[in-house]
């Protein structure tokens, strides 16, 4: 991670702006790219042009994102000043996987994370999930076993944590600000602090515990 870290950022002003964060990220390496946002009023759910999106205001405006996530300041302002309200979506499996659990299991791991004064990465809090931002796995010699999900999957030997998902390559997160359908923000937990990533088997030790 490079750059002035998110948490010191973030410190000085309690609600910053979405380019403000997306070029943030930017800065510390974690390429971005826009996604579609929720509908509060019309027929649709949200903004993208698929009617019953399964997914709404949560998945990358185009298809192509995994091309065209960047760490561009210049490009990533000019795609926010034409979508202002755009969420905010970071490919995973590049610089970072992300684990992403039940809120109880994620709140209850992030409690004795802190007890044991152990470093727990970033973490953010979605809704009714908690994600955690661990360093990546990239393209693992035992890959069959691991996978990029937006479902429920478990991999064969991780059965004893229920619905975790682990997001690596070819996958995404939706970032804090980011706007869910319900209103409520994506929100940190933990801020990025400018620290290497933990060890991904570490923090599953502690989710699996």
């Amino acid at each position: 991670m490079v750059g002035v870290p998110l948490a010191r950022r973030t410190g000085k002003r309690s609600r910053p702006t979405r380019i403000e964060l997306v070029l943030d990220y930017a800065a510390m390496g974690w390429p971005v790219v826009p996604g579609a946002f929720p509908l509060r009023q019309g027929p649709r759910a949200c903004s993208c042009d698929r009617l019953g999106c399964p997914d709404p205001g949560a998945h990358p405006l185009s298809p192509a994102w995994h091309l065209q996530a960047t760490t561009d300041p210049a490009l990533l302002t000019r795609w926010w000043q034409a979508e202002p309200e755009a969420n905010v979506i970071l490919p995973t499996g590049r610089v970072f996987d992300v684990f992403d659990v039940p809120l109880a299991i994620g709140l209850s791991a992030l409690t004795r994370i802190d007890n044991a004064d152990a470093h727990s990465g970033p973490v953010a809090a979605k809704g009714d999930r908690v994600l955690f931002y661990v360093a990546t796995r990239g393209n693992p010699e035992d890959e069959d076993e691991w996978w990029s999900c937006h479902l429920d999957c478990d991999p064969a030997t991780i059965d004893d944590t229920p619905g975790l998902r682990w997001h690596c390559r070819d996958s995404y997160v939706v970032a804090p600000p980011s706007t869910l359908p319900a209103g409520q923000p994506v929100s940190w937990l933990r801020a990025p602090d400018g620290l290497p990533l933990p060890d991904p088997l570490r923090i599953l030790e502690w989710l699996a515990d």
